[in-house]
């Protein structure tokens, strides 16, 4: 798109790059020709055209003085400096653009570096808290379960043998009797209760461990 102010307009891409701002030019008039004369110069002597033609500096004073030069001289300065100027604007531009650019390279370093420092404090956070759950994890408490009911297996047979054998001072009286078998049977009771629980586990029925 584009714009004209003061006799000037400039170009932008959608990617916001600004192209060759240039001078609003007019139709450059025509090249007169080897044959064209400045008009000062049209009433002089040949040896004074040979004595001009030998003087490059004088030569180049009239071929760019405003009142000597040809107009297509005038329409060309006209387009080269609408093209340095456009190539100023262009330069100042890139320099700006250049500038953006690495203020946002240099932030998005620093967020990549912040990135990977969170992502090892978080490594770190998971391998921390997947050691303190380690203990409550299905495969841990299936063991403890296992354990406990081998355990609580090896108490009940240490007391049927223990009643089955005596303490060789003779009969158990009958509190003794009363009360070993109440301990027997909250003994039993738990081993039950530990083997019913492992049959639910293997058999996947233990909530949140299907």
């Amino acid at each position: 798109m584009g714009s004209a102010n003061g006799g000037r307009f400039s170009q932008v891409e959608n990617s916001g790059l600004i192209l060759a701002p240039s001078r609003a030019v007019a139709t450059a008039p025509a090249d007169p020709g080897d044959r064209w004369l400045p008009k000062v110069l049209e009433d002089k002597s040949k040896q004074d055209l040979a004595d001009i033609l030998g003087d490059p500096k004088l030569l180049q004073a009239l071929t760019r003085a405003p009142t000597s030069a040809h107009p297509s001289v005038a329409a060309s300065d006209e387009a080269l400096l609408a093209a340095l100027d456009g190539n100023l604007a262009l330069g100042k531009h890139l320099l700006e653009l250049e500038a953006r650019l690495a203020h946002q390279r240099s932030s998005a370093q620093a967020q990549l570096l912040s990135t990977h420092a969170l992502e090892r404090q978080w490594r770190q956070k998971q391998a921390e808290m997947d050691h303190a759950l380690q203990p409550f994890a299905a495969p841990a408490l299936y063991q403890q379960l296992t354990q406990s009911l081998q355990e609580q297996e090896m108490i009940c047979q240490a007391m049927e043998e223990s009643f089955l054998d005596g303490d060789g001072s003779g009969l158990a009286t009958e509190r003794e009797t009363l009360d070993w078998v109440r301990k027997y049977r909250e003994a039993k009771k738990l081993y039950y209760l530990r083997q019913e629980r492992k049959e639910r586990w293997n058999e996947r029925r233990v909530g949140g461990w299907r």
